[in-house]
């Protein structure tokens, strides 16, 4: 929480994070203008400044897939259902939430209404894409012949659709959009070597453009990617204590080869399958930055991926000063944009709109924009520029803090300001983190922790484990159910543990972290 706790503040927002968590965060999709509903239960409108984000974070993240060598291409939206029923195991994991195509036709119903037409029945339903293993898997066993394809790397950005009962934008949406990478290997260490480069790549990118910080690890058995062999994933905790799984990677061994054909020909003339991966992101990103860099007055977006890091509002007033006001405000912007920050171009708004000036500058506070510069004819006069940083937008009195910078100085001070939001950002957000996770070393420790009120527990149980299986493991997932946790991951970098398992009371094999999650 980055503001003082002082009753005289007035919050741009109509709710607190504090008073309902929940309907603040909707309140800062709405007020910031990332999204709104689309008419369709669970498909929501990403607007311009949602939008932007996005576009940040495929321009950031695809030129990291294409320095690995990937290659992006696109595959289509409709998937035959004989596909997916060569995958039992993947089928069953996305039955529910599949959405079928039937008929490719309408006709009206005599009552002014429309009904499939009866003779327009296609031969095979085609299921909208809710993931595209199965139809790059046909691709790749046309493509691939000969050891010398191998490896074959490739992603695409796209939408998929998951028919979700409970729905909340940006979380759990029924359309979303994301990028998914889909390769092809000659055998499993070199597949591991894909699905850890990809991990890596995610941790790194929450942690750097995003400033959010999280957990690298492996999914247990039963969190598993439908038909994968080892998931791992990045979790990261919002500013209410849950977890956020915000980018996975999959191991699919051989078993998605097997089914749809994808084999090679190896230096010896054999016949070998090809052990595959996939790894994707998508617009839950945005979700995760709402939930962790969020405050009382909307957004606060980490410069990296603002669509606009800079926002120059010139204070006019309808008098002889204006002109000289607009110009200076040009040529401010003009400069800023020409500087570089993060090995980009600085990304200026000027902001002209028709709209009273302290209703333009709440505007672009609740949007989260990185830096504000509000220029009047007396800031003119006076050869100084005010800047207004949005992660500290308030002085220790409560009052609205804006720095009075020499214009000479206002382009060596935007660069180091934006440098200085990005990492103040992630450090603030790792360490409420890490003083939210609790090490607990006795299953009634965890007991009583979440037993209480769901809103007031905010935190993750770290803890010892067996790597139970079968029986065992159901009786780990029951307990934790009625608890309403789940274990996220075990993460890589974790050292040995020490101790016992607080399921099974066996020596301890992985250190697991425990939470409830969106």
């Amino acid at each position: 929480m980055n503001q003082p706790a002082k009753k005289s503040i007035k919050h741009a927002l109509p709710v607190t994070r504090e008073a309902d968590f929940a309907a603040w965060y909707q309140a800062v999709i709405a007020e910031a203008e990332l999204a709104e509903e689309s008419g369709v239960r669970g498909c929501m409108v990403i607007r311009p400044w949602g939008y932007g984000i996005w576009e940040r974070i495929q321009t950031l993240m695809d030129a990291q897939i294409k320095a690995a060598g990937v290659q992006n291409c696109y595959f289509p939206l409709f998937i035959p259902l004989s596909f997916f029923e060569k995958e039992a195991a993947h089928v069953e994991g996305f039955a529910k939430e599949m959405a079928v195509v039937t008929h490719h036709r309408l006709i009206g119903d005599g009552k002014g209404g429309l009904v499939p037409d009866p003779e327009a029945k296609l031969e095979e339903p085609l299921v909208v894409r809710p993931t595209s293993e199965t139809v790059i898997g046909a691709a790749m066993s046309r493509w691939i012949q000969s050891w010398r394809d191998l490896p074959m790397l490739t992603n695409q950005w796209a939408n998929v659709v998951r028919w979700e009962m409970r729905t909340r934008m940006f979380l759990r949406t029924s359309e979303f959009l994301w990028q998914e990478g889909h390769t092809a290997h000659a055998d499993r260490t070199d597949a591991m070597e894909e699905t850890l480069r990809a991990l890596e790549m995610y941790r790194a990118f929450a942690e750097g453009p995003l400033a959010m910080p999280v957990v690298a690890g492996e999914k247990p058995e039963n969190e598993r990617f439908p038909g994968a062999v080892a998931t791992y994933s990045i979790e990261a905790m919002m500013q209410d204590g849950k977890a956020l799984q915000a980018g996975t990677s999959h191991y699919l061994g051989t078993g998605f080869a097997e089914a749809s054909g994808i084999r090679y020909q190896d230096r010896e003339g054999t016949q070998q399958l090809c052990h595959t991966t996939s790894w994707g992101v998508s617009t839950r990103l945005i979700g995760g930055l709402i939930m962790t860099h969020g405050d009382d007055d909307g957004l606060r977006v980490p410069p990296q991926v603002a669509p606009f890091q800079v926002v120059i509002l010139p204070m006019l007033r309808d008098g002889p000063d204006d002109d000289a006001v607009l110009d200076a405000a040009g040529a401010l912007a003009k400069e800023l944009g020409a500087q570089m920050a993060f090995g980009e171009p600085v990304r200026v708004k000027l902001d002209l709109g028709a709209i009273k000036a302290s209703t333009k500058r709440w505007n672009w506070v609740k949007k989260g924009a990185p830096l504000i510069i509000e220029l009047g004819p007396r800031d003119v006069a006076a050869g100084v520029v005010p800047l207004v940083r949005r992660d500290r937008l308030y002085t220790a009195e409560g009052k609205l803090s804006a720095a009075s910078v020499e214009r000479a100085a206002i382009a060596d001070a935007v660069v180091a300001a934006l440098e200085d939001v990005q990492n103040s950002l992630y450090a603030e957000a790792r360490e409420r983190r890490d003083a939210a996770i609790r090490p607990m070393t006795h299953w009634s420790e965890v007991e009583t922790y979440f037993a209480g009120d769901e809103v007031a527990v905010k935190g993750w149980a770290r803890v010892c484990w067996s790597r139970p299986t079968g029986a065992l493991l159901d009786d780990v997932v029951a307990r934790l159910k009625a608890l309403k946790l789940t274990i996220r991951n075990t993460p890589i970098d974790a050292p040995a543990p020490s101790g016992a398992c607080i399921f099974t009371g066996a020596p301890a094999l992985e250190t697991i972290y425990l939470a409830r999650s969106y």
